[in-house]
């Protein structure tokens, strides 16, 4: 059920081949407005003042629609067509709308804006109004990513049917905001196939499975957590919690010593030990998660050169994060087993020595390059859509999330809540599928936290871990 990620090209194909089957341009512009109408409705409340901008394309004709679905809203349309001729309509920015509807330009502009409609722009984006661009914010590329002069600040854009390549590029979030994508538009199902694929909840149908009824700690795997040096025991902490909301048979944490008190003294139900030095880590689990809090300079060359090992020659599946991620062997690892890593794009670019900026400038690029270096491990690429995949086929672009999930923690809490999930035998049948559904829900879980509590902290997260459906 994951949607294409395509080209301004291929979604003319998609509308070409769609009226050809019979499809209704007018049914389909109707049912935009409807989709867009619910995402107004989202965003106010009951009486709010709602401010429609409409062009003269159909992107224009899409935020007419909205109107006659808004009934709760005192709603007021600005017929902008010549910026010369109505610039004076934008004195109703004044007022302070709650919502502003950006239906200026669609998809099709691919040349500079002339001096008129940058002004125009500029003028709405200096308001600071909440807006809500129809399909892609007026002025933008939607292959490049770039403004074509100046383009809308959205605080949300409803693109049609699929998202637009250009949509993703980092350079566009500026301007797109909060990307949500109007799947169900009347169209013809999507005919197009990408490298790249936006997840939906209805991916997740079903998942996880329905846990036997005879089932028992067993049953439901052990996971081992290498994590917590001195200084860094509150991130062994929030991965062993997150892991718990996986819900694994057992969890054991092996710490360092100065951190262990601190971290067995918050923690029941997960059994605390301290890290046996010049040993094996004991057999018998199920999964490893290496890597939350150990970043003290105490820590032991020992555990690195055992977390190395354990990377290139175990068959037991293996989630590495943090300060981990720097001990890792380039090359191959023993057949078949499952490695997943987590960097965010500056241990991203440790792993591929170069630059934040030069990952995020091609994050797909990147992803394949860490995974093709790293014996093909999963890669989950954190940051602004998520991205998941590995050194070939496809790569999943995930929604859910949003910028409060920018403080301490939060990437120790998705390790743990991971690797909790790989622990068990059942989850490891389709390991894309588990890897994606715990990114999904980890952002998922923000998004609840979010729409009630806007001050919600990481022990708030892990708390609501596993409620998003």
């Amino acid at each position: 059920m994951s949607i294409p990620v395509i080209s301004v090209a291929q979604m003319r194909e998609w509308e070409k081949a769609s009226w050809a089957a019979g499809k209704s341009e007018r049914d389909v512009i109707r049912r935009v407005g409807e989709i867009l109408a619910h995402e107004a409705l989202r965003m106010t409340k009951t009486g709010d003042a709602i401010l429609i901008l409409a062009g003269k394309g159909h992107n224009g004709d899409d935020a007419r629609c909205v109107r006659e679905h808004l009934a709760q809203r005192r709603v007021e349309i600005l017929e902008i067509k010549d910026p010369a001729v109505d610039a004076s309509k934008l004195d109703r920015l004044s007022s302070r709308p709650a919502l502003v509807i950006d239906g200026l330009f669609g998809i099709g502009i691919n040349r500079p804006l002339d001096a008129g409609w940058i002004k125009l722009i500029e003028r709405i984006n200096a308001s600071r109004l909440p807006v809500l661009a129809v399909d892609v914010p007026s002025g933008l590329n939607a292959d490049t990513g770039e403004p074509q002069g100046a383009a809308i600040e959205a605080w949300t854009t409803l693109t049609v049917g699929a998202p637009k390549i250009g949509m993703l590029k980092t350079q566009a979030s500026r301007y797109v905001g909060k990307l949500v994508v109007g799947e169900d538009t009347g169209l013809i199902d999507c005919p197009l196939k990408s490298e790249l694929n936006w997840t939906v909840p209805g991916d997740f149908c079903g998942f996880p499975p329905h846990r036997p009824v005879a089932g028992h700690k067993g049953t439901f795997g052990h996971l081992a957590i290498v994590a917590g040096s001195v200084g860094y025991h509150g991130a062994a902490v929030l991965a062993s919690r997150g892991a718990q909301r996986a819900q694994p048979g057992l969890i054991t944490l092996f710490a360092q010593q100065g951190a262990y008190v601190p971290i067995a003294s918050q923690l029941q139900a997960v059994m605390v030990h301290l890290w046996p030095p010049k040993k094996q880590l004991p057999a018998g689990f199920s999964a490893v998660l290496a890597g939350p809090g150990l970043a003290s300079p105490e820590v032991p060359e020992e555990l690195k050169e055992q977390v190395r090992r354990l990377w290139h020659e175990s068959e037991t599946p293996m989630v590495v994060d943090a300060s981990a991620l720097d001990w890792l062997p380039a090359g191959v690892v023993s057949k078949n087993a499952v490695r997943v890593i987590t960097p965010h794009p500056g241990e991203a670019a440790r792993l591929l020595k170069s630059t934040s900026a030069g990952v995020q400038a091609g994050r797909v690029v990147s992803l394949r390059e860490i995974s093709r270096k790293f014996g093909n491990t999963w890669v989950i690429l954190k940051g602004h859509q998520t991205l998941i995949g590995r050194s070939e086929g496809n790569i999943f672009v995930n929604p859910s999330g949003n910028p409060f999930l920018g403080q301490g923690g939060s990437g120790d809490t998705l390790s743990g809540y991971l690797a909790g999930l790989l622990a068990q035998p059942a989850l490891r049948e389709d390991v894309g599928k588990t890897i994606h559904f715990a990114v999904w829900q980890h952002g998922a879980a923000a998004d609840v936290l979010s729409q009630t509590r806007p001050n919600w902290v990481v022990e708030d997260l892990i708390e609501t871990l596993g409620h998003a459906r």
